[in-house]
């Protein structure tokens, strides 16, 4: 699996967002400042994030970007969705629909696997233990696995 740029910035702004939940909206400049991020493509990013509901803007003096709801109620899916859109698709198709001819047949089973897989994993980390580090049990137990460090 590949993750983009913009997925990856996205939910690094939200992460931000999450952190400083209960205090005033946080600026898009201030995010990017914290996260690396370029301006320009953060405020597209937030855009998105504002159109899919999951942030809120702000205007004026003290205004800016904060979470739509409550950080324990995003996952990091719902970020990554409100940005790239589904989470895994085949040539811009979703896995279900895909039919293979002959020895490939069974290919389309796999590719509904590797989304179910993604899911599992980003499905169950919300924005809140992203922002306390306090991730998971499932997925500390997949990181702590040597092999999940490996590149193939």
């Amino acid at each position: 699996m590949r993750i983009s740029a913009k997925a990856d910035y996205a939910v690094r702004a939200a992460a931000e967002l999450a952190a400083a939940t209960g205090r005033r909206p946080v600026r898009a400049e201030e995010s990017a400042s914290a996260q690396h991020s370029p301006l320009n493509f953060l405020l597209n990013i937030l855009s998105d994030l504002k159109l899919a509901r999951v942030v809120q803007s702000y205007r004026g003096a003290q205004g800016g970007y904060r979470l739509a709801r409550p950080p324990e109620e995003i996952t990091v899916a719902e970020v990554i969705r409100a940005v790239e859109g589904p989470l895994a698709n085949v040539h811009e198709s979703r896995p279900e629909e895909l039919h293979y001819p002959g020895p490939a047949e069974p290919l389309r089973d796999v590719w509904v696997a590797v989304r179910a897989n993604i899911r599992a994993v980003l499905e169950s980390v919300t924005l809140a233990q992203l922002a306390t580090g306090s991730l998971p049990r499932t997925i500390r137990k997949l990181v702590s696995d040597p092999d999940a460090w490996t590149a193939r």
